[in-house]
């Protein structure tokens, strides 16, 4: 074997990097060793880890000591792209992810001890990267028998960690969802092999991995495309407000090269964002980094994973964001290097650093949260409906039991009274008839009765669209007086939940709901009805059919009424009123004393139903913030 010497040409300032300050986390230094994998057109990349050391090892084109590729790696801190040749590799012309050569001493941050061993060509070379650097800067070399690969067999390079200071997470799927975050650029053509032991896991489909656990997707530029295939939704017949395809975003700005003349350039941003399905479950297993972030890449290579913090609001929708934006411009060549020191962050004075994130902050950001929005708004749509279905069906289960119940007590009833007391047969069916009507009219709860009144709105409020002002005003003290939303139904509510349950709407809706489960229903809950009148009540069919149904069901109510208009039979005219007025303009405004009836007939329906209500202090405070009162 001929003798070689393994120099490492070092620039004195590097030494500060040196050590556990270069990088702080074990998967940043992983990713800088794919990185260097990628770059050396490696199609494998194999993660091996030992009890005593973590091996990566890649099936690239190795380096050779004859044609000079190891005093090459052995320049640390020389940019290794000084124009757009340098900028790609030779064969498969991948865009480069390193530049400045300071990545290959990422291991050093691990290990005090790296074993680098590098076959090209059936030309073998090692030697050890240490911390502790000899004055004549020469490495231990590495003797060829003891130069052997774990996967490997003719080209590539193995990196091992000796006795690491960091750890690897103690599952490989943990370490998958780790690496699929900071280095998504896996495919058929450059996979990521993880080996424990006997447990083996492959990276090769980012898409699945992510794109599949989304809500809703937004995708610039035509690279990006291709994830629509793997985002799948059950919202399918709005699928075009959940995933969107946009252009590349692009901005100009003008900057000074690496020789300091100025130039126009355009900072293009692409990639992807989205926001989880859900997040319950997402930390059943602990991971390195967090699940919501937005990252940004350069050369497919990422250059700061979160920009979260610095773009939202903290708002609690951001928990469900995430996304990869490429900017290439940050690694273009003839600009000055703008990564931070620990390649885990951007300078954040940099042009195009500050382009971005405004891009994202004001445009992108609000635009996949208000896509959440609609995601959410489908959900809940969806959850309405099945909760209306479950609760017909509870209904007819209801309905069935009642009606067996009926037919089978009083038949056996009247059969053993004939026989106790010598009854005719004629007279058996008119015996069965008198206990029918009884049990019809004092039908004991059954089986599922609580349910279905549980799954029941409490109170209607009965108004027309005119008149929603006042209408408002009444739902607005409902909701003081602790009455929950759900627990109402308002066909104008401002409010879904208190709307007609979705499955029922149209323009019959109201009406069906109604008789299902307020006519019809064999449960003994009826619905308290307030209504909100006004000379438009007599011009409104919709109005009177509540009036009228009210009417006949013998509900309670009470009358919340807009002069000049006098309520009539069938409602309760014989009770009080409370009564409101409009002012020339239309502006409604009630009198002090309109102020007390009105607070004390919310505070009637609420004790009524059982919700916690408000003393009337504090609700003639919170009703003179809704509404005008005046002396008279």
């Amino acid at each position: 074997m001929e003798n070689k010497e393994y120099r490492l040409s070092i620039d004195p300032r590097i030494l500060e990097l040196l050590g556990p300050s270069l990088y702080t986390n074990i998967y940043y230094i992983l990713a800088e060793l794919i990185a260097n994998a990628y770059d050396a057109e490696a199609h494998n990349v194999y993660i091996i880890s030992n009890k005593d050391d973590i091996t990566v090892e890649d099936d690239g084109k190795g380096m050779s000591y004859q044609n000079g590729d190891i005093k090459k790696y052995l320049s640390v801190a020389e940019v290794s792209r000084n124009n757009n040749e340098d900028s790609t590799t030779k064969t498969l012309k991948r865009k480069k992810m390193g530049r400045k050569g300071v990545g290959k001493l990422a291991a050093l941050s691990v290990s005090e001890n790296v074993l680098i061993k590098t076959i090209s060509n059936s030309e073998k070379s090692g030697f050890i990267l240490s911390r502790y650097i000899n004055d004549d800067n020469l490495l231990t070399p590495i003797s060829d028998e003891n130069i052997t690969f774990n996967r490997i067999t003719s080209n590539g390079t193995a990196v091992v960690m000796q006795n690491p200071q960091y750890k690897l997470h103690s599952t490989l799927k943990a370490i998958k969802r780790n690496l699929l975050k900071i280095f998504p650029l896996v495919s058929e053509d450059f996979q990521i092999h993880l080996i424990r032991g006997t447990e083996e896991e492959t990276i090769k489909d980012f898409d699945k991995e992510m794109i599949a656990e989304l809500s809703t997707l937004i995708t610039l530029g035509d690279d990006f495309t291709y994830l629509n295939e793997h985002f799948k939704t059950a919202f399918e017949n709005k699928k075009d407000e959940l995933l969107k395809n946009q252009p590349i975003y692009s901005a100009p700005i003008s900057m000074k090269d690496r020789w300091g003349e100025e130039h126009s350039y355009n900072v293009e941003v692409k990639g992807w964002i989205g926001t989880y399905l859900t997040t319950r479950g997402r930390k059943a297993e602990l991971t390195d980094f967090p699940d919501n972030f937005i990252s940004l890449y350069a050369n497919n290579k990422m250059g700061e994973f979160n920009i979260l913090p610095l773009v939202g609001q903290n708002k609690l929708p951001e928990v469900y964001v995430v996304g990869q934006l490429h900017v290439d411009i940050f690694e273009l060549t003839e600009l000055p290097d703008m990564a931070l020191s620990n390649r885990q962050g951007y300078k954040s004075d940099d042009k195009r650093y500050q382009t971005v994130l405004d891009y994202v902050r004001k445009i992108l950001l609000p635009d996949i949260l208000k896509m959440r929005d609609t995601y959410v708004d489908l959900n809940k749509k969806e959850k309405e409906e099945k909760k209306l279905e479950q609760q017909r069906k509870d209904e007819a289960d209801f309905r069935q039991s009642v009606d067996r119940f009926r037919r089978n007590a009083s038949k056996k009833a009247a059969s053993r009274i004939s026989q106790k007391f010598g009854i005719k047969e004629a007279q058996i069916k008119k015996v069965e008839n008198i206990l029918s009507d009884e049990i019809n009219a004092n039908s004991p709860d059954m089986g599922i009765k609580s349910i279905i009144d549980s799954q029941k709105k409490k109170i209607l409020i009965s108004q027309t669209y005119h008149d929603k002002d006042l209408a408002d005003i009444v739902y607005a003290m409902l909701i003081f007086n602790n009455v929950p939303p759900s627990d109402i139904i308002y066909t104008n509510c401002d409010d879904e939940v208190s709307r007609i349950p979705e499955g029922d709407v149209g323009k019959s809706g109201i009406y069906n709901y109604l008789r299902d489960f307020f006519v019809d229903s064999y449960s003994t809950q009826k619905m308290y009805v307030i209504f909100v009148t006004s000379n438009h009540t007599k011009q409104s069919w919709g109005a009177l059919t509540e009036v009228g149904a009210a009417w006949i069901t013998q509900i309670e109510h009470k009358i919340f009424n807009i002069r000049d208009f006098r309520p009539e039979h069938p409602l309760d005219d014989e009770q009080q009123w409370h009564c409101s007025c409009r002012d020339d303009n239309g502006t409604l405004f009630m009198s002090k004393l309109s102020q007390d009836i009105f607070c004390q007939k919310i505070e009637y329906i609420c004790e009524k139903l059982g919700y916690a209500k408000k003393s009337r202090s504090k609700n003639k405070s919170r009703l003179e913030t809704l509404v005008k009162i005046t002396d008279k």
